[in-house]
């Protein structure tokens, strides 16, 4: 019996979480601030769920993170994203192969 109250609790709040919204906020959002953080939620929450996972995919949380730099500095200079995926996976392979 419990399950399903637990069940039920979460159905009402992602419910009221997605609806609510939509029904107090009828006109277009003028704040900049608001509509900036609104803006940028969903980046923030992309970064929140995968820095952690590339760090701790690996064997070493080193060569987790010199992957993830080595990445990011490509990304910064603009190469494409199958290069730096691929420069990333590199950096990991030899990493790995020599922290062993």
């Amino acid at each position: 019996m419990n399950n399903y109250i637990y069940i039920l609790i979460m159905a009402l709040t992602t419910f009221i979480i997605r609806v609510l919204p939509l029904t107090l906020i009828r006109k277009k959002i003028e704040n900049r601030f608001l509509r900036s953080f609104l803006y940028y939620v969903p980046y923030v929450t992309l970064a929140v769920m995968t820095f952690p996972a590339i760090v701790e995919a690996t064997q070493s949380e080193i060569s987790g993170i010199a992957a993830l730099i080595f990445g990011i500095v490509l990304a910064w200079l603009g190469v494409s994203m199958y290069k730096v995926a691929f420069g990333c996976c590199a950096v990991v392979f030899i990493l790995e192969l020599l922290l062993i």
